[in-house]
């Protein structure tokens, strides 16, 4: 079952029923702020002071950023990691049977070029919700030159514990610590004991959390970089629409294009960047 619902306010969502499991997106920012399997704990985490307002990110989820990963390089002004996650999209096809539901969203104003990206493009983002979830980006260029983008589906994962919670599938591989801006590399496999934002490179494993009451395996498709965040005590007490003790609940594994692994398309080339989780 598909079913649309707004808010007293306005904002609006899509909210996904199945026998497999229950998934609601909202129309700004095609942005996926639920998923649950029948009879399993919410995949995803949401911070209880995340606005749902028009215009406003969401804090949790999967917030789609694109066509820039982090600051822009050259503009600083313009917003953190694109535009997209706050702009207005459609649902452009649906697909469905009992157990499995597939949802296609597009962008409202971004084919024919926008004020922050001038290039005539086609963005298409794809949720597929069953017993496993399944989300790609798909971005086309339409125009005459080549551009380059770096992207991400940031992906915020709901542990019981922060401090009893490891990522297995990074030992080894060298990253980027973006708080110090220093490579670094961890042998073993990872856990959570300070603020954290990190960008591996050369990921070609799946990844898998471990939390005391369950696993989540990550697997990732057109992407060769992973972002791995927790903004720990103070900078979750500096964030507005973050619980002070939000950090305790959440892990971000992001499957990115970012740093050396942006992509760069040819006049009708697409990539697709893609996240299966289960």
């Amino acid at each position: 079952m598909i079913e649309t619902k707004t808010l007293a306010n306005g904002f609006t969502y899509i909210q996904v029923t199945n026998s497999s499991a229950i998934a609601k997106i909202a129309l700004q920012g095609a942005h996926l702020f639920h998923y649950q399997r029948n009879g399993d704990l919410p995949l995803l985490y949401v911070s209880g002071s995340s606005h749902f307002e028009k215009g406003q990110a969401i804090r949790g989820g999967i917030p789609i950023c694109w066509p820039w990963f982090g600051k822009h390089k050259t503009n600083p002004i313009l917003p953190q990691h694109g535009f997209v996650r706050t702009a207005l999209w459609r649902c452009a096809e649906t697909r469905e049977d009992e157990s499995t539901t597939v949802l296609c969203f597009e962008p409202e104003n971004i084919c024919q070029g926008h004020e922050y990206w001038p290039f005539q493009t086609a963005l298409r983002l794809e949720i597929t919700v069953g017993d496993k979830l399944s989300l790609r980006l798909i971005t086309t260029n339409r125009d005459t030159t080549p551009f380059t983008i770096s992207e991400a589906l940031h992906s915020y994962f709901a542990v019981s514990d922060i401090t009893d919670t490891t990522i297995h599938g990074l030992g080894g591989i060298s990253f980027l610590d973006t708080l110090t801006m220093k490579q670094e590399c961890e042998i073993k496999d990872i856990t959570i004991s300070c603020e954290t934002d990190r960008v591996y490179q050369h990921v070609s494993q799946d990844i898998t959390i471990i939390d005391k009451h369950r696993t989540i395996t990550i697997q990732s498709g057109g992407s060769k970089s992973t972002v791995l965040w927790n903004p720990w005590i103070e900078k979750s007490r500096r964030m507005a629409d973050m619980d002070n003790d939000g950090y305790k609940k959440m892990l971000c594994l992001e499957t990115a294009n970012a740093l050396a692994d942006e992509r760069t398309l040819m006049p009708d080339e697409t990539h697709i960047l893609s996240a299966t989780i289960f």
